[in-house]
Parts: structure tokens; sequence; C-alpha cells
């Protein structure tokens, strides 16, 4: 319990030490903040290093050499130039995918249609081949049996005379 109370006294006792001190340089810095003669040094202090700045900086443009903030510049606005180029890329990309799914359906109607036009032709030119090897083809010779048959006019009257004369050469024979 001792070392409890102690432990808890040795903090109480280390906020108070960093409360004082933080305190106490606060003072100091307002303290010289406020003297006419430390703020007078500082603003030359930063006034000489503008010059310096801007004295390398001439330099460096007369040796035409880049200075670090030409570097920055040109940093800055090379990343511009790539995350606009990218932007347009992306751009470029989509408008290829919109393209190419506008002329997909397109593409694929022709090519049936094509492919079926091709087809039909395919079948018309079998159909003419047939019909012109048949009419480049030999004339058929027929026996000579049937160049000899009489067709008549009328065939039907034909056939009673045949019936008559089956008629008359039965009554002769008997």
């Amino acid at each position: 319990m001792e070392s409890e109370i102690s432990m808890t006294d040795s903090e109480g006792l280390r906020d108070k030490l960093a409360r004082s001190s933080e305190d106490a340089i606060g003072k100091l810095a307002q303290d010289l903040l406020e003297n006419p003669i430390v703020n007078s040094a500082i603003s030359r202090a930063f006034g000489a290093r503008e010059r310096a700045v801007q004295a390398q900086e001439a330099a460096m443009g007369a040796l035409n050499i880049p200075s670090a903030a030409d570097i920055e510049r040109l940093t800055r606005r090379l990343r511009s130039v790539s995350q606009r180029l990218e932007g347009i890329e992306d751009g470029v990309d989509r408008l290829d995918q919109r393209l190419e799914a506008l002329n997909k359906p397109a593409l694929s109607g022709a090519e049936e249609r094509l492919s079926a036009i091709e087809d039909h032709l395919a079948k018309l030119g079998a159909e003419l081949g047939s019909l012109a090897s048949a009419l480049d083809a030999q004339p058929r010779i027929h026996p000579r049996e049937q160049e000899r048959l009489e067709v008549d006019a009328k065939p039907a009257a034909a056939k009673p005379k045949a019936k008559a004369k089956a008629k008359r050469s039965a009554k002769k024979s008997s």
C-alpha cells in the first residue's frame, strides 16, 4: 500500500513539474517575442534567408540550372498532366467498350444474314448446275419398237374399235 501511495505521489509530482516547466517555457518564449531586440533579430534572419534563396535562384537561373522550386513546380505539373492523361485513357477505354458493344449485335446480325445469303447462293448454284447438265445432255435414244408405235389423237375412240374388231373376228370363227 505504501508503494501505491508513493507512486501516486511521484506521478503527481511529475505532473506538477511538467506543468510548471511548460508554463516557464511559454513565458520565456513570450518574453523573447515581445522583446524588440529579439523580434528584430528574428525578422532580419528571415529576411536574410529570403534574400539568400532569391540570390541562389538567380545564380542557378544564370547558369541554366533549375532550382528546387522549379523542380517542385515541374513535378506538380507532371503529376497533373499524368492524372489528366489517365482520365483521358479511361474515357477512351469506356468509349471503346461502348462502340464494341454497339457493333457486336450489328456485326453478328450482318454475319448471320451474309451466311444465309451464301447458303442460298450455294443452293441456287447447285440447281443451276443440274439444269445446265440436263440441257447439255445428249438426247435419249428410244428403242426401235417405240418409234413405230402410232399414237392416236383420240385414245378413247381407239378402244371401241378394238372391241368391235374382236367381236367380228369372233363371229367369223364361229
